[in-house]
């Protein structure tokens, strides 16, 4: 029995026009996956399979939480996940995506192995940024950040990595911080 082989879903095999599916995805499934955004997590994940003319609809209800590194202290740190997912599967003769929601399954095998869109669905509900809540990073490795920040001898570290995105975005908005040979080019592109 492969790895994955309890993520088979038989749609051949139907009996009903509609069933219903559960599943548990643990450490042990985002190990064997290998994906590179998560490692580990807890996260539940009910299928509903409905059957309609020529298509399979199914949607994945997802709830859980997912572990990843903190991309300022690299502690980890949990992300809720809950999102809902569609996919419509069609029997062909060979295995194709027609677009990101529709999978055409070969008609001789009839089943679809869904273990690794449950895992793309949860990658994408991950923000692209991982970072703490202000004060919950790691006070060690902010200080030896902020210790790397200092851009003088007479600096205290500069600003503090743990102050708002806000803070650092008036920051290098502020004109006053800009170089003043930026200044001159911009006098080429007035002239123009």
């Amino acid at each position: 029995m492969g790895k994955f082989d309890k993520y088979k879903v038989d749609l051949k095999g139907m009996q009903e026009d509609s069933c219903k599916f559960e599943f548990v995805l643990d450490n042990v499934f985002f190990a064997n996956i290998d994906g590179p955004e998560v490692q580990k997590g807890k996260v539940n994940v009910t299928l509903f399979v409905k059957r309609t003319a020529g298509t399979f609809e199914l949607v994945f209800q997802t709830e859980g939480v997912v572990f990843v590194s903190c991309d300022r202290c690299l502690d980890e740190m949990d992300v809720p996940v809950v999102t809902t997912d569609k996919l419509f599967v069609k029997f062909g003769s060979d295995y194709a995506e027609e677009n990101e929601n529709v999978v055409v399954v070969p008609e001789e095998e009839g089943y679809i192995n869904i273990a690794w869109f449950m895992y793309e669905f949860i990658a994408l509900t991950i923000p692209m940024k991982h970072v703490h809540a202000p004060g919950k990073c790691n006070k060690g490795m902010v200080s030896k950040l902020n210790k790397h920040l200092r851009t003088t001898p007479d600096d205290n570290g500069g600003d503090e990595i743990d102050s708002s995105i806000e803070e650092e975005v008036e920051d290098v908005e502020d004109e006053s911080s800009i170089d003043p040979r930026w200044n001159e080019l911009k006098k080429i592109l007035d002239n123009n």
